[in-house]
């Protein structure tokens, strides 16, 4: 009988607690929602759970310069406007904000350096993933580049590390990190075109940069077939010793941002491939905004890191509404193309910043007014 995989699980509440601001499409709320679907269905006692440790600034700076971790530390809402060229609206001033980078970036630390001191086969950081991070600047949502510290730890130990990333965005901030060495090869999968962010990764790529630009639309079969025969190849060629999984969810059907038409069980039976090379594998979240389809999908996916079918029939939990009307883990009638500009249509002068309450003591409060509306006008306030 062969032994079940170690599986090590990264999750702290606070990083699902902050507020990127009303009109943002970046709700870390989704954590807390994926969290508690890993616990209604028991998954947690499959796993070895834990709260990662906040990353120190030195950790940060390995990929970041020293200056820009600095400024990150000291920027507060009351100081964003004098820093109007490194941060905008793409990436928000908000409370909290380096201790949210500290925690995100530490879970995919520790996970890998879990999967150096081989004390466990997959290590999942649902928090991570932010792929659009430079050097010296935030991007796309992203401060802090989780990946790349990643990477960085697993080189200590692995002579190869292999990238892939399914977010419908390119991961251009891992390629540009690796884009000159042999040790590191990046694969993306993600939308190319008509002036979609960020605008990279339309060709192969310098010596181990593959990029597979796609149109929109894409189906579960199309998309399978190509990730398949690409990365067998990939791994059967590179022979990597540890593998790094981006799983952005924006990828998924009627994202919010996104313009794929993936399924869940498309995305996830990426995931049960990279799985079945029985590498050391580090698994993180990434892209997605559509809140309750994320949850869903990476619930799923840690289901499949653990080879466990979950039933489709969600189980009751303090987070049960969002998923009405139908309480399931399939999504009825996905195959559609959401708009290209997804996003709510109000004047921020009108909204009264003292009227939203601190969000980290609402972690367990389902009512949210930024964040939950009964059926399908989940689009922050209006």
């Amino acid at each position: 009988m062969l032994e079940k995989d170690r599986i090590s699980y990264f999750y702290d509440g606070d990083v699902g607690n902050v507020y990127f601001g009303p009109n943002h499409p970046m709700k870390p709320h989704r954590l807390c929602m994926t969290h508690h679907l890993v616990l209604s269905y028991g998954l947690h006692k499959k796993m070895e759970i834990y709260r990662p440790h906040k990353a120190y600034p030195i950790e940060l700076a390995q990929f970041h310069s020293a200056d820009y971790v600095e400024f990150l530390h000291r920027i507060t809402p009351d100081t964003q406007h004098l820093y109007a060229n490194n941060l905008g609206e793409d990436c928000p001033v908000f409370d909290n904000l380096f201790e949210f980078c500290q925690i995100y970036a530490g879970g995919t630390l520790d996970a890998a350096r879990r999967l150096n001191h081989k004390t466990c086969d997959v290590a999942i950081n649902w928090a991570g993933g932010l792929h659009h991070a430079k050097k010296c600047e935030a991007s796309g949502f992203c401060y802090i580049n989780d990946l790349v510290l990643g990477i960085l730890e697993l080189l200590k130990y692995h002579a190869r590390v292999l990238y892939i990333d399914i977010d419908v965005h390119h991961g251009d901030g891992v390629e540009e990190a690796f884009y000159f060495t042999d040790r590191v090869m990046t694969v993306s999968f993600h939308k190319y075109g008509d002036l979609f962010f960020p605008g990279t990764g339309e060709r192969e790529g310098k010596y181990y940069a593959i990029n597979i630009p796609l149109k929109d639309g894409i189906d579960d079969a199309s998309f399978t077939r190509l990730f398949k025969t690409i990365i067998a190849k990939v791994v059967e060629t590179y022979l990597p010793g540890a593998i790094v999984l981006q799983c952005g969810a924006d990828s998924l059907a009627r994202d919010r941002l996104g313009c794929f038409n993936l399924s869940i069980e498309g995305h996830s039976e990426c995931v049960k491939f990279v799985k079945k090379f029985n590498i050391p594998l580090l698994v993180t979240g990434g892209g997605g905004y559509t809140k309750e389809n994320v949850a869903r999908c990476w619930a799923v996916e840690t289901g499949v890191l653990l080879d466990t079918e979950l039933p489709n029939e969600i189980p009751n939990n303090e987070y049960i509404e969002y998923f009405a009307p139908d309480y399931t883990l399939k999504v009825p009638n996905l195959n559609m193309v959401p708009p290209d500009f997804f996003i709510p249509d109000f004047d921020e002068d009108e909204l009264d910043p003292d009227e939203r309450v601190d969000q980290h003591t609402q972690d367990k409060q389902i009512h949210r007014d930024d964040e939950y509306y009964e059926g399908d006008d989940d689009n922050d306030q209006r």
